[in-house]
């Protein structure tokens, strides 16, 4: 067996270690190809090596040992098609490994014990345990993982087309999934859905109800053909959205600090030229209030007032990611507060860590800054930051000397603080989002969806595709 240690020092060697199914991948030579599709295939490659073939379950991060993470889940049912695509593994393997995902979880059990299930009322607990498939520890039944999850498994719904028996039964189990979720159940506060449920203590108290990457949830839920939210639930949602409303000018947009918020609910869904009431009386689309949001992440790092190591138009990028820790330092005559795991954007738990998939998953909002910031990154730290699926989770150019041992990551010369980790929920959208700028096939696939197309309707969306 190799020790996959080995590949986290590996830098920009041939990847090894390929599972039945799988191209040879290039080594990152002047031969072969360009950064971008090395980072894909990268990413890509987390998925399916790391993903557990006979349940499906894919890994929330890796290489430290990991519970299963369903939104991980729905990003890697999106990724395998995208490596067919790309002849970096079968449609057959794919098909196989996607089947073997949607029968796992249309068996899973389900029911209201804090134990011995994988979900209730047609939800998914946001982190599952990788051998059993069940809930893990004492964590919530996640409505927006469930989504995200939904989101892979209405895209294989759609992809897999085909006569082959094998693509029926897909396309049957997607239906089965999605008709199952009880969103009339969890609306404890009409007409929001909550963000979640513990059998212990009851529904979570707070709601999705702000502008933020739930939108895609909203969609699904409206669009359910047994446990529809009603429709006056999207306008209901829209009214509060001006509270997020920030800027002026051409740059002024809806606000939500961490990238990620701007990018899932855009992964599966194209926003490009579609409107419903509310975004049109701003007179832009969401997929325009996104490129906005990116290019306020970047002007954001080129002020950066914070005075934070790196940070500049060719570096930058906030989200929800790893950091160094929980801990004060002082630096430069300043005291510096860092983080562990936490969302960060602009002004918001800022500590000076960068996640390339901030940038990634934006790249097909504004690629003319995502692609310039990208190849520079790869230039100035690949050496310490890029290995075997890519980039690592995260980096901080500012940590170079820790008041104290570091409970994860390490220090790179050259480069400061880095993380150890890949995570799935931050390697999804660098797959998806680098096809969809290139060929669009995420978006092109998902306006094949009936329930997609109708949740949009319902919500009032008008115009573009939807026309």
């Amino acid at each position: 067996m190799i020790d996959r240690r080995h590949f986290l020092a590996a830098g920009t060697s041939t990847l090894a270690m390929m599972l039945t199914g799988c191209a040879t991948t290039r080594t990152a030579t002047n031969d072969a190809p360009d950064l971008l599709t090395d980072i894909q295939e990268r990413a890509f490659r987390f998925f399916w090596e790391t993903t557990d073939p006979a349940t499906g379950l894919a890994m929330d991060r890796w290489p430290t040992p990991s519970f299963a993470s369903i939104a991980a889940v729905g990003f890697a049912l999106t990724a395998y098609p995208i490596g067919v695509k790309h002849g970096w593994v079968t449609r057959e393997a794919a098909r196989a490994r996607t089947l073997t995902t949607l029968s796992f979880f249309a068996e899973a059990p389900q029911g209201p014990e804090p134990t011995g299930a994988s979900g209730h009322k047609g939800f998914f607990y946001h982190f599952l345990g990788v051998t059993k498939g069940l809930r893990f520890a004492r964590c919530e039944l996640s409505t927006i993982d469930t989504a995200l999850l939904l989101g892979g498994v209405l895209f294989a719904q759609s992809y897999y087309d085909g006569d082959h028996p094998d693509e029926v039964r897909i396309r049957t189990l997607a239906e089965q999934l999605y008709r199952a979720v009880d969103w009339t159940w969890i609306v404890p506060r009409p007409p929001f859905v909550s963000m979640g449920w513990h059998p212990e203590t009851g529904f979570i108290s707070s709601d999705w109800n702000i502008y933020n990457e739930g939108m895609i949830l909203y969609v699904l839920g409206l669009a359910s053909p047994t446990h529809p939210l009603p429709p006056e639930t999207w306008p209901r949602l829209t009214e509060r959205f001006d509270a997020s409303w920030s800027g002026t000018g051409d740059q002024a947009h809806l606000h939500f600090a961490p990238m990620f918020g701007h990018q899932y609910s855009h992964v599966w869904i194209d926003f490009r030229d579609i409107r419903d009431p509310y975004i049109a009386s701003k007179g832009i689309d969401y997929f325009e209030n996104s490129r906005r949001a990116t290019y306020h992440q970047r002007d954001y790092a080129v002020a950066n007032l914070g005075r934070w190591t790196g940070y500049g138009a060719d570096c930058w990028g906030l989200t929800a990611c790893d950091g160094p820790g929980d801990f004060r330092t002082g630096q430069g005559g300043e005291t510096r507060n860092y983080f562990s795991y936490s969302a960060r954007g602009p002004g918001e738990r800022d500590d000076g860590t960068i996640a390339p998939t901030a940038a990634l998953g934006s790249i097909a909002f504004a690629p003319e800054i995502v692609e310039p910031t990208i190849r520079a990154m790869h230039a100035r730290y690949g050496a310490g930051i890029y290995s075997r699926y890519g980039f690592l989770d995260s980096f901080n150019p500012t940590l170079t000397a820790p008041p104290e041992p570091l409970k994860h990551g390490r220090i790179v010369r050259g480069v400061g603080w880095v993380d150890g980790d890949y995570l799935g929920i931050d390697q999804g959208p660098i797959v998806a989002m680098i096809e969809n700028h290139r060929t669009g096939f995420v978006w092109e696939v998902m306006r094949r969806n009936p329930h997609i197309r109708r949740g949009l309707t319902l919500a009032g969306f008008k115009g573009g595709w939807l026309g």
